[in-house]
Protein backbone atom coordinates (compact mmCIF):
# COMPACT_ATOMS: atom_id res chain seq x y z
CA UNK A 1 0.00 0.00 0.00
CA UNK A 2 2.54 2.40 0.69
CA UNK A 3 4.48 1.88 -2.37
CA UNK A 4 1.52 2.51 -4.31
CA UNK A 5 0.79 6.01 -2.33
CA UNK A 6 4.58 6.75 -3.16
CA UNK A 7 4.19 6.02 -6.35
CA UNK A 8 0.77 8.00 -6.99
CA UNK A 9 0.87 10.69 -3.97
CA UNK A 10 -2.07 12.19 -6.09
CA UNK A 11 -4.49 9.57 -5.70
CA UNK A 12 -3.56 9.89 -1.79
CA UNK A 13 -3.96 13.26 -1.83
CA UNK A 14 -7.52 12.96 -3.89
CA UNK A 15 -8.41 10.06 -2.10
CA UNK A 16 -7.73 12.60 1.07
CA UNK A 17 -9.63 15.71 0.01
CA UNK A 18 -12.83 13.19 -1.01
CA UNK A 19 -13.16 12.12 2.41
CA UNK A 20 -12.94 15.17 4.20
CA UNK A 21 -15.59 16.36 1.70
CA UNK A 22 -17.56 13.67 2.40
CA UNK A 23 -17.21 14.17 6.28
CA UNK A 24 -17.89 17.73 5.85
CA UNK A 25 -21.60 16.84 4.15
CA UNK A 26 -22.23 14.69 7.33
CA UNK A 27 -21.17 17.18 9.78
CA UNK A 28 -21.89 20.61 7.75
CA UNK A 29 -19.84 22.18 10.31
CA UNK A 30 -17.59 23.96 8.00
CA UNK A 31 -14.47 22.98 9.57
CA UNK A 32 -13.38 20.28 7.04
CA UNK A 33 -13.95 21.59 3.88
CA UNK A 34 -11.41 24.10 3.37
CA UNK A 35 -8.99 20.97 4.27
CA UNK A 36 -10.56 19.37 1.38
CA UNK A 37 -10.05 21.27 -1.02
CA UNK A 38 -6.86 21.77 -0.16
CA UNK A 39 -6.42 18.71 -0.20
CA UNK A 40 -7.67 18.03 -3.96
CA UNK A 41 -5.99 21.55 -5.38
CA UNK A 42 -2.71 19.51 -3.73
CA UNK A 43 -3.52 16.57 -5.75
CA UNK A 44 -4.44 17.69 -9.14
CA UNK A 45 -0.49 19.82 -8.52
CA UNK A 46 1.32 16.84 -7.83
CA UNK A 47 -0.38 14.83 -10.86
CA UNK A 48 0.66 18.13 -12.93
CA UNK A 49 3.83 18.50 -11.44
CA UNK A 50 5.16 15.61 -9.16
CA UNK A 51 7.34 16.72 -6.26
CA UNK A 52 8.70 15.36 -2.87
CA UNK A 53 6.32 14.11 0.47
CA UNK A 54 7.47 17.76 2.04
CA UNK A 55 6.50 20.29 -0.74
CA UNK A 56 3.46 18.00 -0.71
CA UNK A 57 2.93 18.27 3.23
CA UNK A 58 3.73 22.01 3.12
CA UNK A 59 1.65 23.17 0.12
CA UNK A 60 -1.28 21.08 1.63
CA UNK A 61 -0.60 23.27 5.01
CA UNK A 62 -0.45 26.62 3.21
CA UNK A 63 -3.51 25.90 0.82
CA UNK A 64 -5.01 25.18 3.97
CA UNK A 65 -4.57 28.67 5.60
CA UNK A 66 -4.89 30.72 2.54
CA UNK A 67 -8.61 28.87 1.66
CA UNK A 68 -9.49 29.96 5.68
CA UNK A 69 -8.32 32.90 5.73
CA UNK A 70 -9.70 33.85 2.37
CA UNK A 71 -12.79 32.87 3.40
CA UNK A 72 -12.93 34.22 7.00
CA UNK A 73 -11.83 37.77 5.04
CA UNK A 74 -14.96 37.21 2.11
CA UNK A 75 -17.02 36.23 5.43
CA UNK A 76 -15.78 39.65 7.56
CA UNK A 77 -16.68 41.70 4.66
CA UNK A 78 -20.14 39.93 3.74
CA UNK A 79 -21.33 41.16 7.53
CA UNK A 80 -19.67 44.58 7.28
CA UNK A 81 -22.14 45.13 4.58
CA UNK A 82 -25.10 43.77 5.90
CA UNK A 83 -27.91 46.16 6.55
CA UNK A 84 -28.61 47.33 9.60
CA UNK A 85 -32.35 45.76 9.39
CA UNK A 86 -30.43 42.67 9.35
CA UNK A 87 -28.82 42.54 12.50
CA UNK A 88 -32.43 41.78 14.20
CA UNK A 89 -32.70 38.33 13.21
CA UNK A 90 -35.16 36.10 15.05
CA UNK A 91 -36.38 39.40 16.86
CA UNK A 92 -39.48 39.66 14.89
CA UNK A 93 -40.52 43.40 17.30
CA UNK A 94 -37.14 45.12 16.17
CA UNK A 95 -37.75 44.55 12.69
CA UNK A 96 -40.77 46.18 12.94
CA UNK A 97 -39.49 49.41 14.21
CA UNK A 98 -39.49 52.24 11.41
CA UNK A 99 -42.46 50.49 9.31
CA UNK A 100 -45.69 52.00 8.66
CA UNK A 101 -49.49 50.43 9.64
CA UNK A 102 -52.87 51.60 8.75
CA UNK A 103 -54.92 50.65 12.23
CA UNK A 104 -57.91 48.36 11.75
CA UNK A 105 -59.16 49.43 15.34
CA UNK A 106 -59.32 52.45 17.86
CA UNK A 107 -56.80 52.82 20.63
CA UNK A 108 -58.25 53.24 23.98
CA UNK A 109 -56.58 54.60 26.80
CA UNK A 110 -53.93 54.54 24.73
CA UNK A 111 -53.75 50.96 24.43
CA UNK A 112 -54.87 48.41 21.64
CA UNK A 113 -53.79 45.76 18.86
CA UNK A 114 -52.79 46.28 15.67
CA UNK A 115 -52.69 43.66 12.87
CA UNK A 116 -49.38 43.04 11.43
CA UNK A 117 -49.29 40.84 8.15
CA UNK A 118 -51.33 37.95 9.43
CA UNK A 119 -50.62 38.53 13.29
CA UNK A 120 -52.20 40.71 16.16
CA UNK A 121 -49.52 42.79 18.16
CA UNK A 122 -50.60 44.64 21.49
CA UNK A 123 -49.71 48.97 21.02
CA UNK A 124 -49.76 51.39 23.22
CA UNK A 125 -49.28 55.20 21.93
CA UNK A 126 -49.52 58.00 24.31
CA UNK A 127 -52.82 59.04 22.91
CA UNK A 128 -56.18 57.38 21.54
CA UNK A 129 -56.40 56.88 18.17
CA UNK A 130 -59.06 56.34 15.57
CA UNK A 131 -59.11 53.35 13.36
CA UNK A 132 -57.84 54.43 10.09
CA UNK A 133 -55.06 55.94 11.62
CA UNK A 134 -51.16 55.79 10.06
CA UNK A 135 -48.83 55.22 12.77
CA UNK A 136 -45.44 53.89 13.16
CA UNK A 137 -43.50 51.24 14.55
CA UNK A 138 -40.94 53.57 17.20
CA UNK A 139 -40.31 50.95 19.87
CA UNK A 140 -40.97 47.62 20.71
CA UNK A 141 -41.58 47.09 25.07
CA UNK A 142 -41.59 43.44 25.34
CA UNK A 143 -44.10 41.92 22.95
CA UNK A 144 -45.95 45.34 22.82
CA UNK A 145 -45.37 47.83 19.92
CA UNK A 146 -45.06 51.36 20.67
CA UNK A 147 -46.51 53.50 17.99
CA UNK A 148 -47.21 56.76 17.18
CA UNK A 149 -49.27 58.98 14.83
CA UNK A 150 -47.36 59.86 11.13
CA UNK A 151 -48.73 63.17 10.24
CA UNK A 152 -51.02 63.27 7.45
CA UNK A 153 -49.52 64.51 3.70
Amino acid sequence: MIELILAHPHIFWLSLGGLLLAAEMLGGNGYLLWSGVAAVVTGMLVWLLPFGWEWQGTLFAVLTLVAAWLWWRWLANRVKRQRPGDSHLNQRGAQLIGRHFTLEDTLMNGRGHMRVGDSSWPVVADDDLPAGSKVEVIAVEGITLRIRLLPPR
